[in-house]
């Protein structure tokens, strides 16, 4: 703050280790919105949950196939079928 005596203004970014990595909480949180999306999906409106839940689960697995994060992994899946399910349903 320049108006109580600090005269220096950060120009630049924060340094690597002060900035919050993306990796950690957000990932599980993902996967697990996309779990409950998709279980819901089953349920009630598996046209809208389960793409819904393919994106989450995909956006948590950090857009590549691990196993390492299942719940996503299961969300995926779930929501394929949620969506498949739908779309035989309306047909």
């Amino acid at each position: 703050m320049t108006g109580l005596g600090n005269t220096r203004t950060r120009w630049g970014p924060r340094s690597r280790g002060r900035m919050r990595s993306r990796t950690g909480p957000d990932r599980v949180t993902l996967g697990i919105v996309g779990l409950v999306c998709a279980v819901a999906g089953l349920f009630v409106l598996g046209i809208v949950l389960g793409p819904v839940a393919i994106v989450c689960g995909w956006l948590a697995m950090g857009r590549r196939w691990s196993s390492t994060h299942i719940p996503s992994v299961v969300a995926v899946a779930l929501g394929a079928i949620d969506t498949l399910l739908a779309i035989l349903w309306l047909a």
